[in-house]
C-alpha cells in the first residue's frame, strides 16, 4: 500500500514537473506568429499597408527600426513596427473601465523585417490567444481583432 501511494505520488510531481516544463518550452511560440511573405520587404510593406486601410484598420504609427537603430550608430536590416487600430473594436474595450487594464497591449502591432537569409517575414501576437485569457468582451473584441489582422497578414504570407 505505501509503495502504491508514492509510486503515484512520484507520478503525479513528475507529470506536473512534465506539463509545466512543455507549458514553459510553447509558450513562445503559441504568444507569437512569424510567417515568411511572398513579397520583398518594400512590397511586404505597401501590400499590408494597403490591405489594413481597405479592411478599416488605420495604422497611426509605424516605427521603422532599422532607421532607429541607426541614430543610435547600430546597423540592422530593414524592420518595420506597424500599430493598427480599429477605432470600433478599440471603443469596445476603451469604453469599461475593467476592460481598460488590456489598453497596454493596445494597438495591435505587427512587424515586417527582413532575416540573414535574404527573405522577408511577418510576425504577430496571438491575441485571441491573449484575450481567451480574459474571457468576457476581451475575449470577443480581441477573437475578432485576431481573425481579421491573419486576413491582413494573409494578403502578404506564402500560402
Amino acid at each position: 500500500m505505501k509503495k502504491t501511494v508514492l509510486l503515484i505520488s512520484a507520478g503525479l510531481v513528475l507529470g506536473i514537473f512534465l506539463t509545466t516544463l512543455f507549458a514553459y518550452r510553447s509558450a513562445p511560440s503559441m504568444m507569437l506568429k512569424e510567417a515568411e511573405s511572398s513579397y520583398d520587404f518594400e512590397t511586404s510593406v505597401e501590400v499590408f499597408e494597403q490591405t489594413a486601410e481597405e479592411m478599416g484598420w488605420k495604422i497611426p504609427t509605424v516605427h521603422d527600426m532599422q532607421a532607429t537603430m541607426d541614430g543610435f550608430g547600430k546597423e540592422v536590416r530593414s524592420s518595420k513596427v506597424f500599430e493598427l487600430c480599429h477605432p470600433e473594436h478599440a471603443y469596445e474595450i476603451l469604453k469599461l473601465d475593467d476592460e481598460r487594464i488590456v489598453s497596454s497591449m493596445m494597438p495591435c502591432r505587427v512587424a515586417i523585417y527582413e532575416k540573414s537569409d535574404g527573405k522577408t517575414y511577418v510576425s504577430w501576437m496571438n491575441t485571441s490567444l491573449m484575450g481567451n485569457m480574459m474571457g468576457g468582451v476581451i475575449a470577443d473584441v480581441m477573437g475578432i481583432a485576431s481573425q481579421e489582422s491573419e486576413k491582413m497578414i494573409g494578403a502578404i504570407v506564402q500560402e
